[in-house]
């Protein structure tokens, strides 16, 4: 059964109330019973007192063996006696031998009083009871009387209770009005107590309701009491405290609010359940809506794109970072950048992601256009440099007569074209993985990691002989990629190529394919020259030379390490490189065991000159 909540004032008042009543029932009942115990106290030793004294005047002046004599003498002080109080005396038999205000002769044997019993032993006895021959509440009590150390007689005295009974009943009617005043009193000042008492915790709760409503200036009145000051007190820090708080959240979101509403990229807020949780106007705009139409609706209500929605459903499930790019179709074909991390509670706790799309529909153009222009040239070029090697060769070849510095020019002239037409080749085959890429043209095929890395080293291996450099494989022949083999055979050539390059003689040069997980690791250490520190971040970038001299007297095109990164992201993967000065270099090959042709954004990304 449902409980009601009862105000304060009356969960103290009754009880308040209920104790003194109790306090003055009990004091009254225990006044009463006292005092009427000593009254009657006192009648008992006032009757006893006169039946001693009668005993002493009958045991002195009136003979035993006369009846007659003791019953005068009972008549006589019966009639000369103006007192209330009844004597009478009886035998040891039992008989009635005289009584003050009664005949003795009619009266009954009072051999089995109670009084008289105690009285026959010897002792003083006393009892309340209702008389008989009078007809009223009596008390009785009885002293024996004695003679030659034998008990002949009693002599009782005795009084009506009536005349006591009526005084009680006027105390009792005093009490019960002086107990209604006093109840009346005591009503009145337990509900000024408890109102008292109440009245500050009733403030407490008007002002902890006007805390509640958001008016945090508002102060409570301290109380008397030091409790309930402590109380107001802290209730009124809490409510400074709360108010510092919230205008510190209001302005760090407004201020958040203006960072989202200033920036040009898009960003949205999901749910675990995929619901727009926010979403700021870059965003919005991008679809052509309002934020406030977007928010608290799911996203397959809101954006009509299943490429995003497809991305959302992908980065809500893995839990981590994904990036890629989705097309937009509306008056114009317009490309996104979509990038998500995972949206975090104050306990670290994952309640959604967080996706910030990026316009770069210009960027992608220009990439293109730069793909496009460096594909052209590198075939434009490469015409005339083979024409020119070929006039160069043959020139060398047949004229025997040529001055010795015409022919070292012509030397000089066939060896910058055969690296012209090196950069070339490398530059054809940086934009065929682009182009391959972007147009998901590439055949992945589960292949043996164990035979792509035997088939790099055998073509390297008698550059490797040159050196004296030996090269340790390991690799288990069942461990197998998703892949397009004669790319992943091209990264491993390239590196292995710079690791013997980079090698001092006589060293060795570990190639190593091993399974972490759900990704296969290829790794190529060296014992060669090493890498600084701060050339690592732009290895791979193009044309990037760490030492350009060595770089141009080994005959390096500065492409095959931009080269490497284009394939391992094309196969949805990554590369690392962990180097030390003097201690040699180990780029690492991270493939993923099944790729996908969804590729995320890295695999679409381009190097920066």
């Amino acid at each position: 059964m449902k409980r009601y909540p009862v105000r304060l004032l009356w969960q103290l008042y009754p009880s308040y109330l209920f104790i003194i009543l109790l306090a003055i029932l009990t004091v009254s009942w225990y006044f009463s019973i006292t005092l009427k115990d000593f009254f009657l106290q006192q009648k008992i030793n006032e009757l006893e007192a006169r039946a001693v004294l009668f005993r002493e005047i009958f045991d002195t002046f009136i003979s035993v063996e006369n009846i007659q004599e003791i019953d005068a003498f009972c008549r006589n002080i019966g009639a000369n006696s103006y007192s209330d109080i009844r004597i009478t005396v009886v035998l040891s038999s039992g008989i009635v031998a005289g009584d003050t205000q009664r005949d003795s002769h009619k009266m009954e044997n009072h051999g089995d009083r109670p009084e008289i019993l105690i009285a026959m032993r010897g002792n003083t006895g006393h009892s309340v009871r209702h008389s008989a021959t009078l007809y009223e509440r009596m008390l009785y009590v009885a002293v024996p009387v004695e003679k030659e150390e034998e008990i002949f007689a009693v002599v009782r005295a005795a009084i009506s209770l009536t005349v006591i009974d009526k005084i009680f009943e006027s105390i009792h009617y005093r009490i019960v009005w002086v107990g209604v005043l006093v109840a009346f009193l005591a009503a009145g000042i337990s509900f000024w107590v408890s109102r008292r008492l109440s009245l500050p915790l009733e403030r407490m709760k008007q002002g902890a309701e006007l805390f509640a409503k958001g008016e945090l200036n508002h102060r409570l009145e301290i109380p008397g009491a030091e409790e309930m000051a402590s109380l107001a007190i802290a209730m009124n820090q809490m409510a400074n405290h709360l108010d510092e708080r919230i205008k510190s959240v209001i302005s760090h979101r407004n201020e958040l609010e203006a960072v989202l509403t200033s920036m040009k990229e898009g960003v949205i807020a999901f749910d675990l359940e995929e619901r727009i949780l926010s979403i700021n106007q870059a965003a919005a705009a991008m679809f052509n809506k309002d934020p406030w139409e977007m928010e608290n609706r799911s996203i397959q209500e809101t954006i009509r794109n299943p490429q995003l929605q497809k991305f959302t459903k992908n980065a809500l499930k893995n839990g981590d970072g994904l990036e890629c790019d989705i097309v937009l179709y509306q008056d114009t074909e317009r490309v996104l950048n979509v990038h998500s991390t995972p949206l975090l509670d104050s306990k670290e706790e994952r309640i959604g992601i967080l996706v910030v799309l990026n316009d770069v529909t210009r960027l992608r153009h220009l990439e293109n256009m730069r793909r496009d222009f460096v594909a052209n040239v590198s075939h434009e070029i490469k015409t005339p440099l083979t024409a020119i090697q070929g006039f160069v060769e043959t020139l060398l070849m047949e004229s025997e007569d040529i001055p010795e510095n015409l022919r070292r020019f012509l030397f000089i002239i066939d060896r910058h074209v055969q690296r012209l037409v090196a950069i070339i080749e490398d530059l054809l085959k940086l934009s065929r993985i682009e182009r391959d890429g972007v147009r998901k043209e590439i055949v992945m095929a589960n292949t043996p990691v164990a035979d792509v890395l035997r088939t790099a080293i055998q073509i390297l291996e008698s550059r490797a002989g040159e050196k004296n450099i030996r090269i340790d494989f390991q690799c288990e022949d069942s461990l197998s990629v998703e892949m397009e083999s004669p790319l992943i055979e091209q990264a491993v050539v390239n590196l292995l190529d710079n690791a013997i390059k980079y090698s001092e003689q006589n060293s060795s040069i570990e190639v190593r394919g091993i399974e972490k997980g759900s990704e296969v690791h290829v790794s190529i250490s060296d014992q060669g020259i090493g890498i600084e520190k701060e050339h690592l971040p732009r290895l791979f970038e193009r044309f990037y030379r760490v030492d350009k001299a060595r770089s141009r007297k080994l005959g390096g095109t500065g492409l095959g390490l931009a080269i490497v990164k284009h394939i391992v992201q094309a196969h949805n993967g990554i590369v690392e490189v962990i180097s030390s000065p003097g201690k040699g270099s180990t780029f690492t090959l991270k493939l993923p065991k099944k790729s996908s042709l969804l590729m995320n954004r890295q695999a679409l990304e381009t190097a920066r000159f």
